[in-house]
């Protein structure tokens, strides 16, 4: 045998090397995300920063030209047991912005505020941080000349019409993450308005995990993937992101929106947006009304129930914006009114007890009604999706005459934030040029050069004041519409970092939501949370957020720790009990049932004369038929024309329809094989043989309480699935077109919500 030489005994020590830190104790169960469990009550006693996991290995701290040697894996990771500046000064609090006083505005001075955020703003390249997600349209906005006794927003008056371009996003996932997870949606707004733009940028749920800026970071760092494997993906259920939302309370109202069906919208046409902040708005004559923003859509609010959320993440990652996209191409143009809740501009800022300056927190609209004042249309898709939906920049401090801030202090950050990120998303300052960006208005802005300037600029005297230029550009007076803040009074304070006493309510408004939810809601409210915490490693975890949820409801509570196989806590504050918001539920009215999807389920040997009937009246709704046979093609029969196939028994979902009608029970199609198609497996009821595909269909209908029609022989398919032809909400007749027809009302309420009656408690609380 060959002697080693000295090149192959010096690899040979540093591969010995390299695996000596493999022999250690065997993990038993894998995946838990730090060094070393947490415990319950959070930590207060100042400690060096964990080690790395035995599993984990930092690069070779060498030099970029390779000197140096071995050390410590992490050299380079963050030491001292103090939170710091960049710089190393130790800070005493990283929780509230600098403000004049408890409630006054953000201070410009806070550097920690700004290092924190300016930072948080570059960490991606070029995908957005949050929101990276999304899809757009373009559309139109129509005024009705409500809002003109509290603004004199130009945009608002009546008959005014306004383009628009709207972007539905989620808040966690990367770009290439699914639509149907269950997370916050952004729904921001352009208004290219003849006085500038204006952005309207809020989400579908209408209040957020923090009450100040500073902590954006944290929240959005303790929500997305695990920085050491970057898995979950575009999902809360993991352990950083229950730890900080269980520890910072305030989050708790947000997260139990986020544990309901809103978390998981059927499609951005039947979401609600909201504008989160409390605005100023200023009329004519300079008074002014706070309010709060609120898009209705027309069709009504509806969600996916989680089983359906979890195929079509499967199935269809992209099944949010094609329905979107689909929607409009097909003339089925998805509309939302905006409306505004009104209250005085009082210089507390508060409304019936509620603070208006706490983005934590709801007015009811019992207590103070939606007043629409105009309607919104999209009514054509991108050209280029790139150009217009990953490059448009929404900003919250694109404001027009007529709409001005308060002193949120979240809304504060997100001045400073959008701009900023802007800046290096898109590559420098004259983001605003890029075309899907650009306002319809003139501009003269004295702005010059930079990285993808467009503008040839003309004149030498960029500077004010000038006698070059003549003078130009000019200051605007308010006759002129110039933009101009309202003099709010700022009173005397001292300087602090503190949030108002108003601000430490962290659980009655969660209650106040648990207790507006039908039972149906409450169930999924308590899946959702059983399911995320089950998906948690800690258990310490677990427990800190029953915690939390015996503050906001017994019933809750022992429902998910019952889950968990833990005990239930008892509460650690009062538990109060606010009147109930309906509202806040998506239950209990009735719907346009415009764009619903229905699927026609085809039996080649059954009357296709008749299904060609019911299609035409599907279509005479304003509803999209979608004809699902054994085979692509088209379906003939002796004297009948031929019929389009949208859909085979091997591509069909049922997430995909609102409804399933039934033109007769078909016999298993050539490709209904286990191994060529898995769903060729599922098992069948009494009256087989009826392909699987469409037994498993009609069982998943039956489970996410959608409508179910038929005739002819349909009964027979009903029967495989072991659906109950006499079960609620579901329609056999001798006739297709009445069939329809009743099925049409069973969709006005999106889903037939008594097919599953709740538990006897849960339904009377």
């Amino acid at each position: 045998m060959e002697t080693p030489g000295p090149l192959k005994k010096a690899a040979d020590a540093l591969v010995d090397a390299l695996t000596d830190g493999d022999a250690r104790p065997p993990v038993e169960v894998p995946g838990a995300p730090g060094a070393k469990p947490p415990s319950v009550a959070e930590p207060t006693e100042p400690r060096a920063p964990l080690p790395p996991k035995p599993d984990q290995r930092a690069p070779e701290p060498l030099s970029a030209t390779g000197r140096g040697g071995r050390a410590a894996d992490d050299v380079r990771a963050q030491n001292g047991g103090f939170l710091t500046t960049a710089q190393g000064a130790r800070l005493p609090d990283s929780d509230h912005s600098l403000k004049a006083g408890p409630r006054g505005p953000v201070l410009l001075q806070d550097h920690h505020l700004r290092e924190k955020i300016t930072h948080f703003d570059h960490e991606r390249i070029p995908e957005r941080v949050v929101h990276a997600r999304g899809a757009a349209a373009h559309g139109v906005f129509r005024g009705y000349g409500t809002a003109g006794g509290v603004t004199r927003a130009a945009f608002l008056a009546e008959g005014v019409e306004t383009p628009v371009f709207v972007r539905f996003s989620t808040v966690l996932g990367s770009r290439g993450s699914a639509d149907t997870v269950r997370d916050t949606r952004g729904f921001a707004t352009k208004f290219y308005t003849t006085e500038g733009v204006f952005d309207l940028v809020g989400n579908n749920i209408p209040v957020f995990f923090i009450q100040d800026a500073i902590k954006f970071p944290d929240i959005i760092h303790a929500g997305k993937p695990h920085p050491d494997r970057e898995i979950p993906q575009a999902q809360s259920a993991h352990d950083t992101f229950w730890d900080f939302v269980s520890l910072h309370t305030e989050a708790t109202h947000h997260t139990i929106w986020n544990m309901s069906d809103r978390g998981i919208p059927r499609s951005y046409r039947t979401m609600e947006g909201f504008g989160v902040h409390t605005f100023r708005l200023v009329d004519a004559d300079g008074a002014t009304t706070l309010v709060k923003f609120h898009w209705k859509p027309k069709l009504g609010v509806h969600s996916l129930v989680w089983e359906e959320a979890q195929l079509i993440a499967g199935m269809d990652p992209d099944f949010h914006r094609r329905d979107l996209y689909d929607a409009i191409e097909a003339g089925a143009f998805p509309q939302w009114e905006l409306g505004i809740q009104t209250f005085p501009d009082t210089p507390d800022q508060m409304f019936e007890g509620i603070d208006l300056l706490d983005p934590t927190k709801i007015v009811p609209e019992e207590l103070a009604p939606v007043r629409p004042i105009g309607l919104m249309t999209l009514n054509a898709n991108p050209t280029n999706f790139f150009a217009e939906v990953e490059q448009v920049a929404f900003h919250v401090g694109h404001l027009v005459p007529g709409i001005d801030v308060t002193d949120d202090p979240l809304l504060a950050g997100r001045l400073f934030s959008y701009l900023d990120t802007q800046i290096t998303r898109l590559g420098g300052p004259n983001f605003a040029q890029i075309p899907i960006n650009r306002t319809h208005a003139p501009v003269n802005d004295m702005l010059r050069d930079g990285f993808h300037q467009d503008a040839v600029h003309t004149g030498v005297a960029p500077y004010k004041p000038n006698s070059l230029d003549g003078g130009c550009p000019f200051f605007a007076g308010a006759a002129d519409h110039a933009y101009i803040e309202h003099p709010t009074p700022v009173p005397a304070a001292t300087k602090v970092r503190e949030a108002p006493a108003t601000f430490d309510d962290h659980f009655s408004q969660a209650r106040l939501f648990w207790l507006s939810m039908s039972p149906p809601e409450r169930e999924h409210i308590i899946a959702a949370y059983t399911f995320e915490l089950n998906k948690c490693y800690h258990q310490a975890v677990k427990e800190r957020t029953l915690l939390v949820l015996a503050n906001i409801d017994r019933y809750l509570c022992a429902q998910v720790a019952a889950g968990l196989g833990l005990p239930a806590p008892q509460p650690s504050e009062p538990v109060t009990d606010p009147a109930p918001s309906p509202a806040l539920s998506q239950l209990g009215q009735e719907w346009p049932i415009q764009g619903r999807v229905i699927g026609i389920v085809a039996d080649p040997a059954g009357d296709l004369a008749a299904l060609a009937a019911v299609r035409r009246a599907v279509l005479a709704a304003g509803m999209v038929p979608l004809v699902i046979a054994p085979t692509g093609g088209e379906l003939t029969a002796d004297g009948a024309e031929p019929l389009a196939v949208q859909r085979t028994f091997a591509t069909a979902r049922s997430t995909e329809f609102d409804a399933i009608l039934l033109a007769g029970s078909p016999a298993p199609g050539i490709d209904a094989d286990g191994g060529r198609d898995a769903k060729a497996g599922a098992p069948q009821g009494p009256g087989a043989p009826v392909d699987p595909r469409i037994t498993l269909l009609l069982a998943e209908a039956w489970r996410h309480a959608k409508a179910i029609g038929g005739w002819g022989t349909a009964e027979q398919a009903l029967a495989a699935a072991a659906v109950p032809a006499a079960g609620p909400g579901v329609v056999l007749g001798d006739d297709g077109e009445n069939v329809l027809r009743e099925i049409s009302g069973l969709l006005a309420a999106h889903r037939v919500w008594d097919r599953f009656p709740p538990p006897t408690e849960a339904a009377t609380r």
